[in-house]
């Protein structure tokens, strides 16, 4: 077999694993736009013979059919929270990764190991103890709640993240823009950040999409249209005896947009921060 007829069958199994994959995405998005009927008819229809906006109308309260969801105050608690919880996590992650970068000091090699192993204990673990304590502080069913919640568990992989891009920063250029007058903060900003920004940016992409994402612990702490978020939401579309498939999959697709928005906008940085460091010069 030559060279060119084994690149063909690679890339036709590649193709075919990620057809595959992105099979239930794909189910997903049309039937975001067929209705409820025809989704579950049987046997099933692939290929939609109707598209329309009719249940994205529905979600949001317009249109004959209404559904009494409140899609837009889920949307709105969903971008407070993941957007704050990002915001603090990268800069806390960021502080502690430089540091660890950085600096030596005693226990620096075990507190770094227990920050790592911290990622690996499930979340759906700690709910009823995370449950308990928020029920004793009067966090349930708040977004200052929820915020602390994915803070917490982003800094771990944002230290681990940024701590890598800022040890393989020269530290002799930091010292050189202190010995030509500036501060150790503005050598900071002005050498050391530009130089990890790329890094950073994967970590803040990371940490947001985690905290969009995330079902498992919300749906403990959540109770109310004050703090559930979309992924929360999305149960609101089941009842005892009946699932409204077309209205979640609008939701869905609600929930994909503004990820896939945000990746595809910041790609550049993404790549760049995933392959930081991957070629030596």
């Amino acid at each position: 077999m030559s060279r060119k007829q084994k690149d063909i069958l690679t890339w036709l199994a590649t193709f075919i694993v990620m057809l595959i994959i992105c099979l239930p995405g794909l189910w997903v998005v049309l039937s975001a736009f067929r209705p409820n009927g025809e989704i579950l008819t049987k046997p099933a229809v692939w290929i939609p013979r109707d598209l329309s906006l009719d249940n994205f109308r529905a979600i949001f309260g317009m249109g004959e059919d209404v559904v009494g969801i409140p899609v837009a105050s889920y949307f709105r608690n969903s971008v407070v929270i993941s957007v704050t919880s990002t915001v603090i996590a990268v800069l806390i992650g960021m502080s502690g990764g430089y540091a660890f970068a950085r600096y030596r000091f005693p226990g620096k090699g075990a507190a770094f190991l227990w920050l790592m192993l911290s990622r690996c204990v499930p979340g759906i673990a700690l709910s009823l103890p995370l449950f308990i304590l928020w029920s004793w502080t009067g966090l349930i069913d708040t977004q200052i709640g929820v915020i602390v919640v994915y803070t917490a568990i982003n800094v771990p992989f944002t230290v681990w993240l940024t701590e890598g891009f800022f040890r393989q920063v020269p530290r002799d250029l930091s010292e050189a823009a202190q010995i030509d007058g500036c501060t150790p903060w503005q050598a900071f900003w002005k050498v050391e950040f530009p130089l990890a920004k790329s890094g950073i940016a994967s970590a803040a992409i990371f940490a947001f999409l985690t905290s969009w994402n995330e079902y498992a612990l919300a749906s403990q702490i959540t109770r109310s249209t004050d703090s559930k978020t979309l992924p929360v939401g999305l149960m609101d579309f089941t009842a005892q005896f009946t699932i409204d498939w077309a209205g979640m999959s609008a939701m869905a697709v609600i929930i994909i947009n503004p990820a896939l928005i945000l990746t595809f906008l910041v790609q550049k940085h993404l790549i760049a921060g995933l392959t930081f460091g991957g070629v030596k010069g």
